[in-house]
């Protein structure tokens, strides 16, 4: 990757970490938003988690690709169509998504969007690093995308408050434009890499596979993200429920506002947990963390019985131990991938996390209409079925993660 001259290499991280914050402004202006869509749609609970699910599937379908072309092409030219595509999307959502399936479209382009911005944009970040500098660029970019993720739910809640909820998709769109821009300037077109394989032997994920240390990380992380698109998808609206049913004190801000310092919480909770691990070892903290994201799930949703003020602290809690392993368990993977199999880790990386943010919004909705999204039991048993997710989640990491025995000697 060539790059334009900068004040030193600090400069550049800041501006393509700032593009990827730009990229995500609009990632969860839906999740946000949710209560209203699903009251001007008439959709189910199961609908709903299929529009913020389908974000996951497209991810998943298409980051595979994206990643491992980029160990053959310049990753310039995969994140430009990403954030394009991810500007295009959000404003066919706000101008053109009129019910369930128009917006089931414009989700997917979003997520195929966010797969060729997502990982490209961290590859172009830590590919020329190693060692304690790329995890902490793993970290920055953690951080970034982070605040982002969390911001956008705050100001979707805000523009939609002011000029309605399609509005919360223009300035997405928007921003992912600026995004686009920034790439456009900072990151000048490479020679094409050198192709020292078929295009056919760059999606082979066997070499992945066969990497013990990648794939335990690579399962912590498909977990991860299972607990994490669940409550992104329906933290918003539980706190609206619970509201709803028990009332708020005056000085309690609104359900947008509250996830959005859940967010603020969890991104510093990630990049305590990382440089937290290079300290005591990854291990130790990611069975921490998700340990005790097991106990939170459980508790969640039971614990609007008693208050909306207690409802809100015990998912900020948790949504600090879901975050406390994320940029730990990225940076494992990163650390773990083969040199000239960079890409394809990362793309396998990502495709299994968001597999199972693919899965987890529309199980918990289909839970939710089961056994009732405006009962206790609906969300005792839509956050509390995460604790067995979670705990076989970390069974398979723990299997991946153990030493390999050294085969026995052959008599002489």
């Amino acid at each position: 990757m060539v790059l334009r001259p900068l004040p030193g290499r600090r400069g550049y991280t800041a501006a393509m970490v700032a593009a990827q914050m730009l990229a995500q402004i609009g990632g969860f202006a839906l999740p946000a938003l949710l209560p209203t869509y699903m009251t001007r749609w008439l959709l189910s609970a199961t609908e709903a988690g299929w529009l913020v699910g389908a974000f996951f599937a497209a991810y998943v379908v298409m980051v595979p690709i994206l990643l491992a072309l980029t160990d053959r092409y310049p990753a310039r030219y995969v994140y430009l169509f990403g954030t394009g595509l991810t500007a295009l999307s959000h404003l066919g959502f706000a101008l053109m998504a009129g019910g369930f399936w128009s917006a089931l479209i414009f989700r997917i382009l979003a997520g195929a969007g966010w797969a060729a911005t997502y990982m490209p944009g961290l590859k172009i970040l830590a590919d020329p690093l190693d060692g304690d500098a790329q995890s902490r660029v793993v970290s920055w970019h953690a951080l970034g995308v982070g605040i982002s993720n969390a911001a956008s739910f705050a100001i979707a809640g805000w523009i939609a408050a002011l000029a309605g909820p399609e509005a919360a998709f223009l300035v997405g769109a928007a921003a992912a434009a600026g995004a686009f821009l920034i790439a456009a300037v900072l990151v000048r077109g490479a020679p094409r890499k050198p192709a020292t394989a078929p295009l056919r032997a760059l999606l082979d994920y066997r070499p992945v596979l066969r990497n013990r240390p990648a794939m335990a990380w690579i399962a912590g992380y498909t977990v991860h993200t299972w607990e994490m698109a669940v409550l992104r998808a329906w933290g918003v609206t539980f706190f609206a429920t619970a509201i709803a049913w028990h009332g708020a004190p005056d000085w309690l801000p609104k359900p947008t506002t509250l996830f959005t310092a859940a967010g603020l919480v969890g991104v510093l909770v990630s990049i305590t947990g990382n440089e937290t691990a290079q300290r005591f070892g990854r291990l130790r903290v990611v069975v921490l963390a998700m340990s005790a994201a097991a106990v939170l799930s459980v508790l969640a949703g039971w614990s609007a019985a008693a208050s909306s003020t207690l409802a809100v602290v015990v998912v900020i809690v948790w949504n600090a131990a879901i975050y406390l392993d994320s940029a730990a368990l990225t940076a494992g993977t990163v650390a773990a991938a083969d040199k000239d199999r960079g890409g394809a880790t990362m793309g396998l990386h990502s495709m299994c996390g968001y597999a199972g943010g693919f899965v987890g919004p529309p199980l918990a909705g289909f839970v939710l209409d089961l056994a009732g999204r405006d009962r206790l039991l609906g969300w005792g048993l839509a956050f509390g079925h995460l604790a067995v997710i979670t705990l076989l989640g970390l069974a398979v990491l723990l299997w991946f993660a153990r030493p390999r025995r050294a085969p026995a000697p052959v008599p002489a």
